[in-house]
């Protein structure tokens, strides 16, 4: 009854006006004061949950602080000056271990794909475990060779040969290994700004500052330059496969853009200088994640892959966080870019938050890497995993998740360009269907990035209004919006008010 009524409840948003978006006026610091007094201390009403908490009864607090401190890894990387105990989750919403409720809009870093414990896919692993959790490879079991086909049934010829294994990194490290071995070269390039794992192996790829180390790692990767139409020396009105364009003027035709020629020119520039005359192949997320939601010339990725077959290297692309129709308007961002590669990664939201990941293939190349190596993973594609990942799938389609993504995704775009318009603080918004970014500046003008202190005080006003964004780019500077795709216009228009109230918030400790 109550996921009745909650699909009743998604399918009456999902039916409202989709271009009538409430407008509102720009703002000077005479006004922010007078607003923030009625604001300040006014939270948004958060959306009705059909769904009640356990009551936490683990370990206090404080404990689990002692512990972290002691046993875990020291590198920092919880949120918050006090960071969230989390207890339970549910669909689109979190509870933590004094039982508030949070609406997350990051997805756990882009991971759940249908929502915290869908009773389908919990079902589904409850009953596979009370059957057969494990046992390598080297015995065959249905779920893997039913997975398999549902898997390969999705993506287009001759991509059908599938490789099962646990990470989004160890799915590059294994993509690095194919195309290396395919090609019979070394050099691979990746976009200054890519995340593509953090293995010792793809720590060569991944191209985000914190992320680099000062001792060797992922030999013969080459970094370019990232075509980003925001913060890059090129971009304009027409460049992104977005309904929110930057704020950047050009005089290009909406069919022709002289930006993605430019960054093309910088492509080239890479190949002839930096890497040897033959390579082994580009990686590339169609849309960048952990750099901010970056978004691409349109037509960019056609021609660079184009340049780069000509020079005997393959072109890959990882799906970890914009693949299961994310973007809304196609299951795989590649789609998106009308490009067809010849290996895609995966992970995240192949399981919903289940340690799964794939690599898939052509024939001829998977065919090159098993006459180089006896590749052999121990926990890929248990059956455990295979029969979380089916679910998934099935649910994608069922509740038609990436309809949604389409439509409540386009519908979210449309609302937070609204701050940019509203906000000198907010320089640009981003993204497609579920997969949004928020980059906030000192001011439009000069697009240098808002001190990370000043990102970090919205931040938590946001997670103390009930909202979970998450954070990227180079300097911290980007809120990442990627909700789990089965969230409706009422959550949308929630979060929306809180990141509204928290950068009024900000403005009016700026104008004191």
């Amino acid at each position: 009854m109550a996921l009745a009524w909650r699909n009743l409840q998604k399918a009456f948003y999902l039916k409202t006006s989709l271009g009538i978006l409430h407008q509102y006026p720009p703002l000077n610091c005479a006004s922010w004061i007078s607003v923030s007094r009625l604001t300040l201390h006014t939270k948004p009403s958060m959306p009705s949950c059909d769904f009640s908490p356990e009551r936490y009864q683990s370990l206090p607090y404080s404990r689990v602080l002692e512990i972290h401190k002691q046993h875990l890894s020291p590198v920092e990387t919880a949120y918050f000056q006090k960071p969230l105990l989390l207890h339970q989750g549910h669909m689109e919403w979190l509870f933590d271990s004094e039982g508030n409720r949070y609406l997350d809009f990051f997805s756990g870093i882009v991971t759940v794909s249908v929502g915290h414990c869908h009773p389908k896919v919990t079902t589904v692993a409850q009953k596979q475990m009370d059957r057969l959790w494990h046992t390598s490879s080297v015995f065959f079991h249905p779920p893997m060779h039913e997975y398999a086909e549902k898997l390969s049934a999705l993506l287009p010829e001759p991509l059908k040969v599938i490789f099962l294994v646990n990470s989004g990194s160890e799915a590059n490290d294994l993509a690095m290994v194919m195309a290396r071995a395919y090609s019979n070269h070394t050099d691979l390039i990746s976009f200054r700004g890519a995340y593509h794992g953090c293995s010792p192996y793809t720590l060569g790829l991944t191209n985000v500052g914190i992320y680099k180390v000062e001792l060797p790692s992922g030999m013969g990767c080459q970094s370019t330059m990232c075509p980003d139409v925001f913060r890059g020396p090129w971009g304009g009105s027409y460049c992104r496969d977005s309904p929110v364009q930057t704020v950047r003027k050009c005089s290009c035709a909406p069919d022709c853009c002289q930006a993605k020629e430019q960054y093309i020119e910088q492509f080239k520039e890479t190949l002839n200088t930096s890497v040897a005359k033959s390579i082994a192949g580009f990686f590339a997320e169609p849309i960048q994640g952990v750099n901010g939601v970056v978004q691409y010339p349109k037509e960019f990725l056609k021609e660079a892959f184009a340049l780069v077959r000509e020079r005997g290297g393959v072109c890959i692309a990882d799906e970890v966080q914009t693949g299961f129709g994310r973007l809304g308007s196609h299951f795989w961002g590649f789609q998106s870019h009308d490009v067809l590669p010849d290996i895609v990664t995966m992970a995240k939201g192949i399981g919903n938050g289940f340690p799964m990941a794939a690599v898939v293939t052509t024939p001829e190349i998977a065919k090159s890497l098993a006459k180089c190596l006896h590749h052999f993973n121990t926990f890929g594609g248990s059956p455990l995993a295979c029969a979380i990942g089916s679910a998934v799938l099935e649910v994608i389609k069922e509740e038609n998740l990436q309809k949604n993504s389409q439509e409540v995704g386009t519908y979210m775009l449309l609302k937070f360009a609204e701050l940019r318009d509203e906000f000198d603080i907010v320089g640009d918004v981003r993204g497609k269907g579920l997969m949004m970014g928020i980059e906030m500046v000192q001011d439009k003008m000069s697009r240098q990035p808002l001190p990370k202190t000043e990102v970090n005080q919205i931040h938590e006003a946001c997670k103390d209004m009930g909202l979970l964004v998450g954070r990227g780019g180079n300097f911290s500077q980007t809120f990442r919006i990627a909700p789990p795709m089965c969230i409706s216009k009422l959550e949308v228009d929630f979060a929306f008010e809180v990141f509204r109230a928290a950068l009024i918030q900000h403005m009016e400790r700026r104008a004191k």
